[in-house]
């Protein structure tokens, strides 16, 4: 059995659900299919589920919402016209969207049963479709395939007995379609995981089948060692493990949410990237573990949008707690880190600059002065992150002075290296105007000589 996702790209238009089911037609082995809700089908057009946010938005600001409901259900009418499905279904999502509205939900959670509308939509009307190209094809709501989630808003947390339900799908007949993005508590309120949470759902759904592949189909052939819009025509990676993926998504690669293989990861199921328009393609294999290649770097990720909040006090070393009361007072002011590189008299904080919002400034440099007696409190904005991951980079020599020596051909400045415990990541804070200089040079120097 194969779980296969689609995204949002892949189920925007009638155009792209004919390929989905044709791609559901080519392996019979593809009996369970998870799918989001259907994205921008053109530059500037706007996604399903932004027109359903701003829909729960508009309601819950008791203004006039009707016209945000008939932008949702003429998205689906354009798709469900030019599929021929009839007018049904289009009455059964506007009904779904007057029971959300009509709801005991408190506001918190309407705005989730808004969101998911999306997802649950798209999961009908794909189901019906197959049924009326002659497959054996069925709707499967998330509740009534055992994904039972925890009770919070926007970041559900998959329950361990979901996956005892979900291996039960091997009991059904033909193809089911799920709706990503969402679960149910036991108490049975609807609770969406995070954005980009139908990755979470196909990652679930494999882990609860023991499915013998994963396939997450996208809009790209593969995932590619660096940002294609830094550098042109990088080279493909054909293989990656479960590690790498996590570190490169983490640091800005946009293919996978960030929490989404760790289902997957757990069950030991392996991860396929494909595109939905070339599904041939031989696409991206994420998998436990892989023999290390010439070349034990896989990729290079950016990300933007960090701060450092540096302290410096003489003989901090000696000072025992130190650290733990400088996290307590980030703790304190609802403001969590990244990375924590440490001196002898000195200690840095990484912290997103989202987390760390000015106003708060002046108070959180106030209180490590007062209560940590420290003698430097600075913070500097506006810095970046590059990675390069590799689980072959713990046995190779030379992977820091190559990465180093490309920074300096860049003619960029160094703010602070970290490698992570793991050895599968080497870190570089730099600032943000250095990025696109810095991943080339760092590109030229792992991957040029392989070109």
């Amino acid at each position: 059995m194969k779980v296969a996702k689609f995204g949002g790209s892949s189920v925007a238009s009638a155009h792209m659900l004919r390929k989905v089911a044709g791609i559901i037609q080519d392996d019979p082995e593809r009996r369970v299919i998870v799918v989001s809700a259907p994205g921008k089908r053109f530059d500037g057009d706007t996604k399903v589920t932004d027109l359903l946010i701003n829909l729960g938005e508009t309601f819950l600001n008791d203004e006039p919402y009707e016209k945000e409901i008939d932008l949702v259900i003429n998205r689906f009418k354009d798709i469900t016209d030019e599929l021929e499905l009839g007018d049904k279904i289009l009455k059964e999502i506007r009904q779904d969207i007057h029971d959300v509205i009509n709801s005991d939900y408190n506001s918190e959670l309407k705005l989730d049963a808004f969101k998911a509308v999306g997802e649950d939509s798209l999961a009908k009307v794909l189901s019906v479709y197959l049924q009326s190209i002659g497959m054996q094809a069925s709707y499967l709501n998330p509740k009534d395939a055992g994904i039972m989630v925890s009770d919070e808003p926007g970041h559900a947390q998959i329950l361990e007995e979901s996956f005892d339900y979900l291996y039960k799908l091997h009991e059904r007949e033909g193809i089911v379609v799920i709706p990503g993005f969402f679960g149910y508590t036991k108490e049975g309120k609807l609770i969406t995981f995070s954005r980009g949470g139908s990755d979470i759902t196909g990652s679930i759904v494999a882990a609860g089948v023991k499915a013998d592949l994963y396939e997450n189909f996208t809009d790209v052939d593969s995932v590619y060692c660096v940002n294609p819009n830094i550098v042109d025509n990088p080279r493909e990676i054909t293989s990656l493990t479960y590690k790498e993926m996590r570190e490169l998504s983490y640091a800005g690669f946009s293919v996978f949410h960030d929490e989404a293989l760790i289902p997957a990861f757990k069950a030991s199921i392996p991860v396929c990237i494909k595109n939905t328009n070339n599904p041939e393609g031989l696409g991206t294999y994420i998998v436990s573990e892989k023999h290390t290649s010439y070349n034990p770097v896989v990729g290079i990720a950016s990300d933007s949008g960090f701060l450092s909040l540096y302290v410096g006090k003489y003989l901090m070393n000696r000072e025992v707690g130190f650290g733990r009361r400088l996290l307590n007072i980030l703790e304190d002011e609802g403001i969590s880190f990244e990375h924590t590189p440490s001196g002898i008299d000195d200690m840095s904080v990484i912290i997103r600059e989202s987390n760390f919002p000015k106003r708060k400034e002046e108070r959180v440099v106030q209180r490590i002065k007062e209560e940590l007696k420290a003698d430097t409190v600075s913070i500097e904005r506006d810095l970046a992150m590059v990675m390069i991951v590799g689980e072959g980079m713990n046995s190779t020599v030379g992977i820091a002075q190559k990465a180093t020596e490309a920074f300096a051909n860049a003619a960029v400045n160094l703010e602070m290296i970290n490698q992570g415990s793991s050895e599968v990541s080497m870190m570089f804070g730099i600032k943000s105007s250095g990025i696109e200089a810095s991943v080339r040079s760092l590109y030229q120097a792992f991957f040029g000589e392989y070109e």
